[in-house]
């Protein structure tokens, strides 16, 4: 099976615990970018969303230097059967909750690095 990539949806990164202010100040004031709306129940983790032409930059709150929310999102055709792939190639897969207008998993490569990847949901 060919994984047919679309976009790539967003990336995050980390910030430590406290830095929001100053990371506000280095994306929004310093570099331009838009804030967008963080789905309520995620956000009590701290952190939010920016907007990046079409791609979204999500800063995330972490102690760790090696966070598994550091991840690259991809959109995907057909999420089930890429799942399906995945699972029959012995790949791990971590299910994720949707969040608006997707259906979502994780995969993780051989080092543990994790991939996200999105289906549009159809109305």
């Amino acid at each position: 099976m060919r994984i047919n990539f679309k976009r790539i949806d967003h990336f995050q990164i980390c910030i430590p615990p406290g830095a929001e202010t100053e990371a506000r100040n280095f994306y929004i004031e310093i570099l331009g970018l838009q804030e967008i709306p963080k789905p309520d129940y995620l956000k009590v983790g701290g952190g939010f969303w920016l907007e990046i032409a079409d791609i979204q930059l999500h800063i995330g709150v972490e102690n760790d230097t090696v966070s598994p929310k550091r991840h690259p999102a991809f959109e995907v055709d057909e999420l089930e059967k890429v799942k399906s792939y995945l699972v029959d190639q012995n790949i791990r897969i971590r299910e994720d909750r949707p969040i608006p207008d997707f259906e979502r998993f994780s995969c993780f490569d051989p080092f543990g690095n994790r991939i996200e990847l999105l289906g549009r949901i159809t109305k």
